[in-house]
């Protein structure tokens, strides 16, 4: 992987060669005396030019042989595209090229199936992932074929991109592909055991990073493949006692990503990306808890809690939660303003059951005004200079106290916010959130 195409049939003439090894000068002579000479193809593999550059990375000469009006979409033997191979040897720039140039994303090779797509899944190369993506949620793709239908394709053995990601331990491609509609708990055709789900090949992979992220997404532990298996059972088949652990029907379930939140029409995505990480880190609290006493006990979090008290800043701009009082105010309700933790804020949308009688969701409320909560950004928190000046102010009524908590940071391993918060209604007497637009913020009693 990586390491590009070798050009059997550079004895025939020097364009190959030149080719694979960058000489652009060669290849722009080449042409120049021959221009047949981009028609022609690898005696066995059948690779042209195009693929040849594609694969070695070599975006000038890339560039310069697509100016010659060369088809992006050339095929090899194998039916592969030169975006095929680019994205196998996660040549970013090429694929970019291929992508501006027209190269159809959705051609299938003949070897098993795939587009280019499951290619980039397969070998891990996640910019190649999200540049083909980008691609497709602006291309024709968008509106011919539907771009839940295309992160959800299936190659010959009925694998998406998702299981392939997930069986080649491949955690960002896994979180790229779920957080652009990957279904999390599609089963497979013949690929690995019939009816594997990407936790099954996940726990056959023994990736406790994508098992993480499947089952932060909702992925099912008790779904079984055709041989009746759950995914316990594939990881304790191969060996992989931490990741059986995790996925022990027994153990407690993990936090998964809210429902209610597909109701925010604008959820900013720094916010989205701060309550992603708050929901992690809780789940990883739960992993210490299900792994403690074993011989899997995961090493001691970096953030640790000793000497919390004397890191906090006494400058910070930010107050902490009206809800839980430890953890700083980083999201904030965009209309009315309120501000809340990460972690109360997951709360919120985990504590909002569906209706039964509708089978449907609601969209979360402040709990604060109880207004709907239409779109979510993080907390905007002044530079030092001005945080400076307010402090410097003697007479100001915001110079500020020393906010001591003993899970001040956002990163903490405390959860606290997800376990004690209960009903949200009766918080309105204790605390009404600060507001951005405001100086004061009512202190703790």
């Amino acid at each position: 992987m990586g390491q590009g195409l070798s050009c059997g049939a550079s004895h025939e003439h020097g364009l190959f060669s030149a080719v694979q090894y960058g000489d652009l000068e060669t290849v722009k002579v080449l042409m120049e005396r021959d221009p047949s000479l981009l028609l022609q193809a690898t005696v066995y593999d059948r690779h042209s030019a195009l693929h040849i550059a594609a694969a070695n990375g070599q975006i000038e000469i890339l560039s310069a042989v697509l100016d010659r009006s060369v088809s992006p979409d050339v095929l090899n033997r194998q039916k592969q595209t030169p975006l095929m191979l680019a994205a196998m040897h996660g040549k970013i720039s090429c694929v970019i090229k291929l992508l501006e140039a027209g190269a159809n994303i959705l051609m299938f090779d003949s070897l098993h199936g795939r587009t280019c797509l499951h290619y980039a899944a397969y070998y891990g190369h996640a910019d190649c992932l999200q540049a083909i993506l980008s691609a497709a949620q602006s291309s024709p793709v968008a509106a011919s074929w539907g771009f839940a239908r295309f992160v959800n394709i299936r190659d010959s053995r009925g694998a998406t991109p998702l299981h392939l990601a997930a069986r080649q331990r491949r955690p960002e491609c896994v979180h790229i592909l779920l957080d652009s509609g990957a279904l999390v708990c599609a089963s497979t055709g013949g690929y690995g055991c019939p009816g594997s789900t990407p936790l099954h090949l996940a726990a056959r992979g023994g990736s406790m990073d994508c098992i993480r992220a499947l089952l932060a997404w909702g992925a099912d532990r008790l779904q079984r493949d055709t041989s009746g298996r759950i995914p316990y059972l594939v990881a304790l088949k191969h060996k992989h006692g931490a990741c059986a652990a995790l996925l022990n029907p027994s153990s407690a379930e993990p936090l998964v990503w809210p429902s209610p939140l597909k109701f925010i029409s604008e959820l900013n995505q720094e916010a989205k990306a701060l309550l992603e990480h708050a929901l992690m880190e809780a789940n990883k609290e739960r992993e210490k808890n299900i792994l403690k006493g074993t011989a899997y006990s995961l090493p001691s979090p970096s953030h640790s809690d000793v000497g919390a008290d004397d890191s906090i800043s006494e400058a910070s701009d930010t107050e902490l939660c009206c809800i839980c009082f430890e953890q700083v105010c980083t999201i904030e309700v965009q209309g009315c303003g309120h501000q809340m933790c990460a972690q109360c804020t997951l709360a919120l949308c985990c504590h909002n059951k569906p209706n039964p009688t509708t089978a449907s969701l609601t969209p979360p409320v402040c709990p604060f005004c109880r207004s709907t909560i239409a779109r979510l950004a993080v907390v905007e928190i002044k530079d030092q200079d001005e945080v400076d000046r307010d402090i410097g102010d003697s007479g100001s009524p915001k110079l500020r106290k020393a906010r001591r908590s003993r899970n001040f940071s956002e990163g903490s391993s405390s959860f606290k916010g997800l376990s004690t918060v209960g009903s949200f209604g009766k918080m309105g007497g204790r605390g009404s959130g600060r507001i951005a637009a405001e100086n004061e913020w009512a202190n703790k009693p």
